[in-house]
């Protein structure tokens, strides 16, 4: 990845027009040591949440070796990495983990980049915050974990993650649901849910775990017609 020379850097964030060859070139010995940073911690953060909003990997990089907080909070008191994940910045959202930004920081939704990722289904990113350290029991603003949500919306390839990633199968949210409860409650019955579904199952889902209103998962599905989520559960218990 190529960064921007820092006279280039201390430019864009003065507002300033500036050459890279105005610059000294630098010592062997101080090339061997590393760029020293020439911006404050302030001016870094700038740059790095000019860097975020541009999609430029580049310039988020230059922005950390000069000392920007990768922790930084903005509007909607979100980090730049749930402020990336949120955009769909794969790139960006690589560079801020690698150079330690925590994958469970939530905003004022109580989204974190992990929870964002899995509930939407943006694999590159979910796979980058297990990767780094996220926890597999964190959960949102509805008390539930990432799978739920990810279940919920037939992200096939999500749920596989997650589960992988130690993600309990049988966890109840503030809503009374398990990740099997709103695979079907709040899915269509698609194939995609039936195979997410089976996933659930084969992972240990507990099908004797009522909802709030001490519905079974078996009758909820059959209460929507959802022939093949049915067969599956009976498949399940035979």
């Amino acid at each position: 990845m190529r960064l921007l020379p820092l006279v280039v850097v201390a430019a864009l964030v003065a507002g300033c027009s500036g050459s890279p060859e105005s610059a000294p070139a630098p010592s062997a010995s101080t090339a061997e040591a590393g760029p020293t940073p020439t911006l404050s911690p302030d001016d870094a953060t700038a740059l790095l949440w000019r860097g975020v909003r541009a999609d430029d990997p580049a310039l988020v990089q230059t922005a950390i070796d000069q000392g920007a907080d990768r922790e930084a909070r903005r509007s909607r008191d979100r980090t730049p990495l749930v402020w990336a994940t949120k955009r769909r910045h794969v790139d960006v959202a690589q560079v801020l983990l690698e150079a330690g930004a925590d994958p469970d920081a939530k905003d004022d939704l109580d989204d974190s980049a992990f929870l964002y990722a899995g509930a939407e289904g943006i694999v590159d990113v979910l796979a980058l915050t297990i990767e780094h350290g996220a926890d597999p029991r964190s959960t949102n603003r509805f008390g539930g974990t990432a799978l739920i949500p990810a279940s919920e919306h037939a992200h096939v390839e999500a749920v596989r993650l997650l589960l992988d990633a130690g993600v309990p199968v049988n966890h109840v949210n503030d809503l009374g649901w398990t990740a099997l409860h709103e695979a079907i409650v709040l899915g269509n019955g698609s194939d995609r849910h039936v195979e997410v579904v089976r996933m659930l199952l084969d992972a240990g889902a507990d099908v004797s775990i009522p909802d709030r209103h001490g519905v079974l998962p078996r009758r909820l599905a059959e209460q929507r017609g959802y022939t093949a989520i049915v067969a599956a559960i009976d498949a399940s218990v035979a």
